[in-house]
């Protein structure tokens, strides 16, 4: 990230959050019946929150950070890059109604799966791109899905995103949560900012998430 840009992040974050962050919030509750989660990991999770909202089916979805080994991290914490969590997103979905395939479109879409050292202007590990499967069936799809795109030859580097083990997810903070939402001017302000809709258009065309 830019000088510029990170300070400007700073002082949305600021803004949004206070003087001083919460701690994160506990894991959440299981699923209620009928109900799956699917968890992705595509940069900064105020932008993944927003796809996948828009698909009919999904019940809701959740900032959080997951794949380290920090019990409940802060966000600062997990900015450092030394946490080995990833900013990730939980989506609770009804599987009547959308299917994991779709939600794997959706994923790959918005992010730039070519990118191993984070997505777009955020740098660094924290912002690394992976699905984490929650059961067998998802690891099929999630893999198969892969395969798919690599064979389609749309990308013109290698994929690197990371298929892995759903391990315990962590609540972001509340200020995180529904960001596009609750300050749609600091979201948008950021996401030019960052690039991301110009590299998805670069990447998937008219296809491409937003």
């Amino acid at each position: 990230m830019s000088k510029t840009l990170a300070a400007a992040g700073l002082v949305l974050l600021a803004a949004v959050s206070g003087s001083s962050a919460p701690a994160a919030s506990p894991t959440p509750v299981a699923p209620a019946s009928g109900l799956a989660k699917a968890t992705f990991a595509g940069g900064c999770f105020w932008c993944m929150e927003g796809p996948f909202d828009q698909v009919p089916g999904v019940v809701s979805t959740t900032s959080g950070y997951t794949g380290g080994s920090v019990k409940r991290p802060s966000y600062e914490q997990v900015s450092t890059g030394t946490t080995g969590h990833a900013e990730a997103v939980e989506v609770l979905y009804d599987p009547a109604k959308v299917g994991y395939a779709q939600l794997l479109d959706v994923f790959w879409h918005n992010v730039d799966p070519t990118d191993g050292g984070g997505q777009f202007c955020d740098r660094g590990n924290q912002y690394r791109t992976a699905i984490f499967v929650h059961d067998d069936e998802q690891r099929r799809l999630a893999e198969q899905s892969r395969k798919d795109l690599e064979a389609s030859g749309k990308l013109k580097r290698p994929i690197v995103t990371q298929i892995v083990p759903a391990g315990e997810f962590y609540p972001a903070e509340d200020y995180h949560q529904d960001f596009y939402k609750k300050n749609a001017f600091r979201y948008r302000y950021y996401r030019l900012n960052c690039g991301r809709d110009a590299r998805l258009k670069e990447l998937w065309g008219p296809a491409a998430g937003h």
